[in-house]
């Protein structure tokens, strides 16, 4: 079962989203239009919402959580994605805001309360602690996630580029019959 209701909230889907059927998508989540989430992906909005931009990729074995709300911080942190985010396998991303045009790297880990700016590179294995804020048109990488260099220009083409590929990806595999 992809798709799980959780105290009365189902995931809600835009057109053209791409669901492999070893994912799951529970509770107070919603993604965008062409959208796609790739095997052994979780999202799990059980205690806070998850809202998901257009033309996201969540890659294989993806997790992507909440903070919530508690004594510590009352208000909890939502998880945001803006729009032609592309999501590495094995990423971690937690009670976090990413912006739109981002790349987070495979492997790497957003954690609570941390806001990316739009068009920011996350390296592959980066960890960004709690609370920090990266800046657009920066590549951050290590552990903790430190500005590494400005984004050259082909990078900046290339948020568009990922994001376009794997809604082409995404409608092929809509397109094969179901088994």
């Amino acid at each position: 079962m992809t798709l799980r209701t959780f105290q009365g909230m189902t995931p809600r889907l835009g057109a053209r989203v791409y669901l492999d059927p070893a994912c799951v998508v529970l509770g107070d989540v919603t993604l965008g239009d062409d959208c796609s989430v790739w095997p052994m992906t979780v999202i799990r909005g059980d205690m806070h919402r998850i809202r998901i931009g257009a033309r996201c990729s969540i890659q294989d074995g993806s997790v992507l959580h909440i903070t919530h709300a508690s004594d510590y911080n009352p208000e909890g942190y939502p998880l945001t994605l803006g729009d032609d985010v592309t999501v590495g396998h094995k990423a971690l991303l937690h009670g976090c805001t990413i912006g739109s045009r981002v790349l987070v790297g495979m492997g790497a880990t957003v954690m609570d309360g941390v806001v990316v700016e739009d068009e920011v590179i996350i390296a592959a294995g980066a960890v960004v602690t709690p609370g920090k804020r990266l800046e657009s048109g920066h590549v951050y990488a290590g552990n903790p996630a430190k500005p590494l260099r400005a984004l050259k220009e082909g990078e900046r083409a290339f948020f568009t580029y990922t994001a376009g590929n794997y809604v082409k990806l995404k409608d092929d595999y809509l397109a094969q019959p179901s088994v």
